[in-house]
């Protein structure tokens, strides 16, 4: 029979208190996702016994109701029937309903909501990016050598489609975040786009300069980032939120976003955008400070970098660090430090996939931790892992943090190091090793391996709350 995503809505609207008590409508993969005004109005119970319904839950402040891979169809439906515009708000005059109080638990839970809920909507696109690449190592000399690297078809599938996925990173992602606010997607669009306009991209080539607004501003590359458009969009959606109500509706449509962006952008290329890079300078000098002290110092800050890595390259702010780390492996040959303890924060993201893949029953998320690992061990691309689990399942980090310390320490005593010329990143890591012989490849196998299995084991015990593994068996 023939799901009736009309009647599940119209079951749905009356068992969250109506139309009048839902502020925002939208929808992840499989669930419909609404911020009520009222949370005690909406009847869990009631809404866990309509038919084509397979559960709700309330995940921080946020009502999920689990519908399916049909989701999209019934908040279609449901904004039809309802009123309430999809990912925007409706009637905000909140006076008469309880307020929320303001608590360092709820501001974390809502920020991790942002957060997750944003890059959620990006799975399909790093997915499908990140195999592009893995397609391509696999044919290519890395693998089984079918395409040499200078073939184009080999070209076209490592660098063409996947740059066509990951580059643009912060234009896709200004979207979802402005989809998943309330503000206006296309304003997100051009948010992100913005900062990877080609004259801004070229003249961070250049080490030059750009002019905002009569300020010079040093240019930097934000392609591939998440950080600068992730803080932007808030802005972006209080400020377009005034906009529309104070400008005149007759000249709204023309002029609400154009005074909206022209507040947003100086903001954002002076205040937020360079955030990302001052954090990252900062926690270079930090790094590399302790490394020189030597002995316990240098352990330490290699636990600190295989622990949280993965997240400084999300944020956008490792590229000051790795330049560092660049020079030092150009001048010397070698380095015993930070690339060390980064491929065992690689390989513990491997871990998070591989504990998660024996961990949950889901065979639809089973199966997508499966894609995540091929791509990562073969195609040397842990974008998909790390939106996919890492950073959807937010208990998941736990691992990746806990594997990333331990394998980076464990190298750091047993003195690993890593050479030039053999970067590979995925499961041909360990060719960097070989310059320093059979033992120093060993060892490094076995920190990599620390860091994988102490990943794993802690995302298959910790991972995953009881409710989330029913939620997902209920789908």
């Amino acid at each position: 029979m023939a799901v009736d995503n009309h009647q599940i809505a119209a079951d749905v609207l009356p068992l969250v208190g109506g139309a009048e008590n839902v502020t925002i409508a939208t929808n992840c993969m499989t669930r419909l996702r609404l911020t009520l005004k009222d949370n005690s109005k909406a009847d869990l119970e009631g809404l866990k016994k309509v038919k084509g319904v397979l559960g709700a839950q309330f995940s921080g402040s946020q009502l999920q109701v689990i519908i399916g891979q049909n989701v999209p169809k019934v908040l279609a439906e449901f904004v039809a029937i309802s009123g309430v515009k999809q990912g925007a708000a409706v009637d905000e005059n909140l006076d008469d309903a309880p307020k929320e109080k303001l608590t360092p638990k709820g501001v974390f839970n809502a920020i991790l909501d942002y957060l997750s809920g944003s890059m959620t909507q990006l799975i399909p696109l790093v997915m499908a990016a990140g195999l592009f690449r893995t397609f391509a190592v696999v044919l290519g000399p890395q693998v089984f050598g079918v395409l040499s690297d200078t073939d184009p078809t080999y070209t076209f599938f490592n660098t063409t489609l996947y740059e066509a996925g990951f580059y643009f990173l912060p234009i896709f992602l200004g979207y979802a975040c402005a989809k998943k606010m309330g503000a206006s997607p296309m304003l997100g669009l051009l948010t992100g786009a913005i900062l990877i306009a080609p004259s801004v991209v070229s003249a961070a080539g250049e080490g030059a300069n750009i002019s905002v607004y009569g300020f010079q501003i040093a240019a930097a590359d934000y392609s591939q980032t998440v950080l600068p458009v992730m803080l932007t969009i808030p802005v972006l959606y209080v400020v377009e939120k005034f906009m529309k109500k104070h400008v005149p509706d007759v000249l709204s449509t023309l002029f609400s976003p154009f005074f909206t962006m022209i507040v947003v952008v100086p903001i954002m290329f002076i205040v937020l955008a360079p955030l990302g890079n001052l954090l990252g300078q900062g926690i270079a000098a930090v790094l590399f400070g302790l490394q020189n002290l030597g002995g316990v110092f240098t352990i330490l800050a290699m636990m600190v970098l295989g622990a949280f890595w993965q997240l400084f390259v999300v944020a956008g702010m490792h590229m000051p660090v790795i330049m560092l780390a660049q020079v030092q492996i150009l001048q010397v040959g070698s380095d015993p430090f930070l690339f060390v303890a980064t491929n065992c924060a690689m390989t513990a993201v491997w871990g998070c996939v591989i504990g998660s893949f024996f961990r949950i029953r889901n065979k639809h998320e089973k199966g997508m931790c499966a894609g995540y690992i091929v791509s990562a061990l073969l195609g040397g691309v842990t974008e998909p892992a790390l939106f996919g689990t890492v950073l959807r399942f937010r208990r998941t980090m736990l691992g990746m943090i806990i594997g990333g310390a331990a394998g980076a320490a464990v190298s750091a005593l047993l003195g690993v190091t890593l050479y030039v010329g053999a970067m590979a990143t995925n499961f041909l890591v360990f060719l960097g090793y070989l310059q320093g012989g059979m033992q120093n490849t060993i060892c490094a196998i076995i920190g990599m391996a620390v860091a994988c299995v102490v990943s794993a084991v802690v995302v298959y015990f910790t991972g995953y709350s009881k409710e989330e593994l029913a939620a997902m068996d209920e789908e």
